[in-house]
């Protein structure tokens, strides 16, 4: 069979890799053609872009890019045309990906969409547009099932790939020294966080900080980061968190990573005045963070915007560091965490259903 895929920033493409892997062990025949990264790309899966081209966070970068994102649009159109795949797989990426199953609908091509876009926080309107055009969803959050019930959707909940790329025995086994400084992984992100993150750095002097840098964006990008306690460890976020004592994270996948390596952690974002303004009005949700939303409560503090400043930072990093109380209840938010997100085995479930409705057609 061939398959396409299309990833559009870092877990993306870390999820996309798992997917593959465990595609390739069931379709021996498989030939896999897609964008993302290098993980995808080790996988063994033929890259034809990778996500650092394909990455806009925000609606002004957005705005400042439209007639790339255009190119990018109609260049992968005609690449899955000339590929003829017998199933198009687009993971999370939702601004580019639902044009593409909208176009791939006209075309008699064949969707699964692998990782829901989160319609439960803002512009539920696009389920419909869903329904029409994506064959096969599968979900990571146990509460996506029941929102698209709501819908007439069906939906299959395969558990969050995270659990499968995370190794816990051995994270607990290690020295844990340091402090975790996590600005994301758009550009947009850590030009934003850098100069918060450094200055919290200079206040802590004595502590050590290790920050997870992503290679492929440049290393002139973590040029601010340079001082004598903070150390930069490159594309291994996971080798970031086995030695930490607690984390400052942007939000995003990196706070789910931070609780399954049981690390103490605060959430923090920050984005343009345009981009929050229109963000606050039309989100739904209480909190940014997964953690908070699987657990439906504020397991981790969240400082977002005004109040990820230096000051609220620097103080809920005290408590992470020294409170032993607020640490019991954190590493069990963490474990009710686990067992909501379904268990190892997301990605050979996630594979064996798409190689089960192509199969079935």
């Amino acid at each position: 069979m061939r398959y396409y895929i299309i990833a559009g920033e870092a877990s993306g493409d870390l999820h996309a890799a798992n997917f593959v892997k465990a595609l390739l062990h069931l379709d021996n025949e498989a030939i896999i053609r897609g964008w993302g990264g290098e993980r995808m790309q080790q996988a063994g899966a033929e890259l034809v872009h990778h996500y650092r081209e394909t990455a806009f966070m925000g609606l002004w970068e957005v705005i400042k890019n439209i007639r790339k994102i255009s190119l990018l649009l109609s260049e992968c159109k005609k690449d899955i045309l000339k590929f003829k795949p017998d199933v198009v797989v687009l993971v999370d990426y939702p601004g580019f990906n639902l044009r593409i199953a909208q176009w791939a609908k006209k075309n008699n091509l064949k969707t699964c969409y692998y990782i829901s876009p989160k319609l439960w926080a803002w512009n539920e309107k696009r389920v419909h547009t869903i329904k029409k055009c994506v064959d096969l969803m599968l979900c990571i959050f146990p509460f996506e099932v029941d929102f698209y019930k709501k819908y007439n959707y069906e939906v299959k909940f395969v558990g969050h790939p995270l659990i499968d790329a995370l190794s816990e025995t051995n994270s607990l086994k290690m020295a844990r020294e340091k402090i975790a400084l996590l600005p994301g992984s758009r550009k947009q992100e850590i030009e934003s966080m850098a100069p918060l993150f450094v200055k919290i750095s200079e206040k802590y002097f004595s502590e050590k900080f290790v920050v997870a840098g992503i290679s492929s964006l440049g290393k002139e990008m973590y040029s601010k980061f340079t001082r004598k306690n903070i150390e930069i460890i490159w594309d291994d976020t996971h080798a970031v968190l086995k030695q930490s004592k607690a984390a400052i994270v942007n939000s995003g996948t990196a706070t789910l990573e931070a609780a399954l390596y049981n690390v103490p952690q605060m959430v923090c974002y920050k984005t343009s005045k345009l981009t929050y303004y229109i963000a606050k009005k039309l989100v739904k949700v209480k909190w940014i963070s997964p953690v908070n939303l699987v657990l439906n409560r504020e397991a981790v503090k969240e400082f977002i915007q005004e109040d990820c400043n230096s000051g609220t930072l620097e103080s809920e990093l005290q408590s992470l560091l020294n409170n032993h109380v607020h640490h019991a209840h954190i590493q069990n938010d963490y474990s009710e965490l686990r067992q909501l997100l379904g268990g190892k085995g997301a990605s050979v479930k996630a594979a064996k259903l798409v190689f089960e409705f192509i199969n079935k057609q």
